[in-house]
């Protein structure tokens, strides 16, 4: 059953003001944040009435999702956000504006690759299994720097910024601690100057955390059971 438009303005509404309640709370400024609507097994016609209210920016884990959906939709900015294996990276190297979850240098040779054949530089961000977790992908902590290094060598992928996906909590005050890990390494990458390489983007924060992760540094949020509801994952 699909969510209906009220559901969805009303539940943007409550979304903004939240945002706009953690920028104030941090000294920032609500241009600052990137929402981007999480939109994995929502309908065309649901989406449309998210991006009917300014939502412009929209995030997929699957890429077979955003093939799916990407003629169907007009005027929007598609993200790769999920796990990505290298043999699905030739589906969206051209239907996306950002590849959030390079995770080793196998799948960046497979952009480069990719983007090089296509005559486009593929901007991408570094995930961090902030919290070691087993069942998350990501680098650890201490492959940061070494990791920068070498993906920086390729001609077609620039690296602008660093994503994690926080440990689900009840209350969101126990990630705050991994967010502003997260923002150390940010900040520490960003002034060693690495040459391709541009800390413009901290995507961190998800519909339980997302105000926590924007006072701690965040600029992209990334919001979809909030926007749109309870999914149906057996749709």
């Amino acid at each position: 059953m699909g969510v209906d438009s009220v559901n969805i303005e009303a539940n943007l509404k409550q979304i903004e003001d939240n945002i706009q309640r953690a920028v104030t709370k941090s000294g920032r400024k609500r241009e600052d944040i990137l929402l981007l609507a999480v939109t994995k097994t929502i309908d065309v016609e649901n989406i449309k009435v998210a991006v009917n209210l300014g939502l412009k920016d929209l995030g997929e884990n699957k890429p077979q999702e955003i093939n799916s959906k990407y003629f169907e939709i007009d005027g929007v900015r598609w993200h790769q956000i999920g796990h990505l294996q290298t043999n699905k990276v030739k589906y969206i190297i051209d239907k996306v504006c950002l590849i959030h979850s390079l995770d080793s240098v196998k799948l960046a040779e497979e952009i480069d690759k990719r983007a090089k054949s296509k005559g486009l530089t593929m901007e991408v961000l570094v995930e961090i299994n902030i919290a070691n977790e087993e069942s998350k992908h990501g680098i650890s902590i201490n492959e940061v720097d070494s990791f920068i290094k070498e993906v920086s060598k390729f001609d077609n992928i620039r690296v602008v910024g660093l994503m994690c996906v926080a440990p689900f909590v009840e209350n969101p005050e126990e990630n705050r601690k991994y967010f502003e890990k997260m923002r150390k390494i940010y900040v520490d990458i960003k002034e060693k100057n690495y040459n391709n390489i541009n800390m413009k983007y901290l995507s961190m924060g998800m519909t339980n955390d997302y105000e926590v992760a924007i006072e701690e540094g965040a600029n992209i949020v990334r919001v979809g059971t909030g926007l749109f509801g309870e999914r149906d994952y057996n749709k």
